[in-house]
């Protein structure tokens, strides 16, 4: 099978099938080795995309002076409220090292701030400070105007299957060890 996209920063092929994004019609559910490749392709399509987005988020860093990981860790708290380092993690399927490496930077800029945890002694809680609600605010809303300008006449079941697939994909990996 021809994947859609070689190598690390690559751009999609337009003339290779696994990647189409041509509407499809519904049909009967793809044999194990048939999902397998299309699968293949969606892996080759999402590395890029998370690349590319990464860079543009730290292109804007200076903006905010946020990371893509200090940006996960504020929207984990923007959406979820307070939680602890390794709920964090485990939510975002990173090492408790990393996430507490973003939280520490993020309280270096006053963008979050431990309270305590009634839960949990030893496990403090992290929370976002107004200036940590105002810069994740600040990046959302970018990324919003930027998101705006996908071309094309997707619908909201395109988005949902996309969602769907995806959620399916993370599943098989719920079981790796990510510490």
């Amino acid at each position: 099978m021809t994947n859609a996209i070689s190598g690390p920063n690559a751009t999609p092929d337009p003339s290779a099938p696994a990647a189409s994004s041509a509407p499809f019609a519904p049909s009967a559910p793809l044999a194990p080795d048939d999902l397998a490749d299309r699968l293949t392709g969606v892996f080759d399509l999402v590395g890029p995309l998370y690349r590319r987005v990464q860079r543009k988020v730290e292109e804007a860093a200076p903006i905010e002076g946020i990371s893509v990981g200090v940006r996960a860790v504020l929207v984990q708290l923007r959406e979820h409220g307070p939680m602890t380092v390794p709920q964090m993690g485990r939510a975002q399927a990173l090492s408790r090292q990393f996430v507490q490496r973003m939280v520490n930077d993020a309280a270096a800029r006053r963008l979050v701030e431990t309270i305590p945890n009634p839960a949990h002694q030893r496990s403090s809680l992290i929370r976002l400070t107004a200036a940590g609600d105002a810069a994740i605010n600040a990046v959302v809303a970018r990324e919003h105007a930027l998101l705006r300008q996908v071309d094309g006449d997707l619908t909201e079941a395109d988005v949902a299957t996309c969602v769907h697939v995806l959620t399916r994909m993370l599943a098989i990996f719920d079981h790796v060890d990510v510490n």
